[in-house]
């Protein structure tokens, strides 16, 4: 059976397609994956299955929006499939189309709230069209799952759908060797934090993460990824002095990635509650750090702060200010007793929380669909 899986973003860095991909050739699919040839993409070595990265003229906005389900929607109906999976809303109607075309059942996974993403309440046009799109193709979706319980019962509501709630946990690193602290220039009576960022765009606690760091010696960040405002994060980093203890690395493969994370310390997930995206949000990096085996620092939403206090495996902000990160990355540093009692909980952590577990979900709702299949 041929599966196309469809996704707006660089392949080379977006975890959950791999993790689909992956299953989906585990479970014998000739898979395709279709995405966007992002600038200065990483290349896309020893990836699960065959890839086409479309390149479009324009690199955001309605133009990219547009350009590229045009000539998604070509390959999906130049590329006949027995199952479509779309990624995000802003894939979701060129595989509806193709689905409806062919009679192929279509599999949607919505990575996030995507109608209620930071700065898109504001932009009332675009927002509107973007619901409308969802109003009308929702409830004709049988197949569906989700990141978070939260953003689940958001769906269920609006559209009575039911999605399956299949979290980004991450998959085992123990093949991978962490980088040597000194690469980094990171002492071993440093706290040495990281900050993963796939969109370090605003509202996610760069701007107060870095005030925090003007007064915390002893204390060296690491942030690796990209965004919006990632020239403005590096330009306050200079302005500040900081260039010493603050270190930018730029997108990289998932397994590159946590070979840096894994050297650290400690892990930051600073997400503010500025949309409802964002309030229900339960990120990659929270599930990577814990699978690196460093305790978390994460600001009070409701799905993050859950699965801390489940296994007491960090700190749990009271709010995202400067004063509080600093002072829970000063007691970190101050006291290496509180790290090791987190990390216990970490350990806990680690061995629940993870793909090998979550994945069945996934494999149950694709067996569920080849079944559905079969019957017709």
């Amino acid at each position: 059976m041929k599966a196309l899986i469809a996704v707006i973003s660089d392949l080379s860095t977006d975890m959950r397609v791999m993790k689909h991909a992956s299953l989906m050739k585990e479970m014998g699919f000739d898979v395709t994956l279709i995405g966007r040839k992002g600038a200065n993409a990483p290349s896309l070595t020893m990836f699960p299955a065959k890839t086409i990265r479309l390149r479009v003229p324009f690199r955001r906005g309605p133009l990219m929006y547009l350009s590229y389900n045009i000539l998604l929607l070509f390959q999906l109906l130049f590329r006949r499939a027995d199952i479509y999976v779309s990624n995000d809303l802003d894939t979701l109607l060129p595989c509806f189309i193709a689905s409806r075309f062919y009679s192929k059942p279509l599999i949607y996974d919505a990575h996030e709230y995507f109608t209620g993403q930071y700065g898109l309440p504001e932009r009332r046009f675009k927002q509107r069209l973007w619901k409308q799109m969802e109003k009308w193709i929702l409830p004709r979706v049988r197949h569906m799952m989700t990141v978070s319980e939260s953003i689940a019962s958001l769906y269920r509501q609006e559209y009575g759908v039911n999605p399956v709630v299949i979290r980004n946990m991450a998959p085992s690193p123990e093949h991978i060797i962490p980088v040597n602290r000194s690469e980094i220039a990171a002492h071993d009576e440093d706290l040495l934090v990281v900050y993963q960022g796939a969109g370090i765009n605003p509202g996610r606690g760069t701007d107060e993460l870095i005030d925090s760091m003007s007064s915390l010696d002893g204390v060296i960040l690491i942030i690796i990824g990209s965004g919006d405002i990632i020239d403005d994060v590096r330009q306050s980093v200079c302005e500040r002095g900081l260039k010493d203890r603050v270190k930018f690395f730029p997108r990289m493969p998932w397994e590159q990635m946590m070979s840096y994370t894994m050297c650290c310390d400690a892990g930051l997930s600073l997400d503010t509650d500025t949309c409802l995206n964002q309030r229900f949000s339960l990120p990659n990096k929270l599930f990577d750090y814990i699978a690196a085996g460093i305790p978390v620092v994460v600001s009070p939403l409701p799905e993050v702060s859950s699965v801390v206090k489940n296994y007491s495996c960090g700190i749990i902000l009271n709010d995202v200010e400067p004063e509080s990160i600093r002072a829970a990355l000063s007691s970190l540093r101050d006291n290496r007793a509180i790290l090791t009692s987190l990390k216990e909980g970490v350990a806990m952590a680690r061995k629940e929380l993870t793909w090998e577990k979550e994945m069945k979900k996934e494999q149950e709702l694709f067996q569920s669909v080849i079944n559905t299949k079969k019957q017709r």
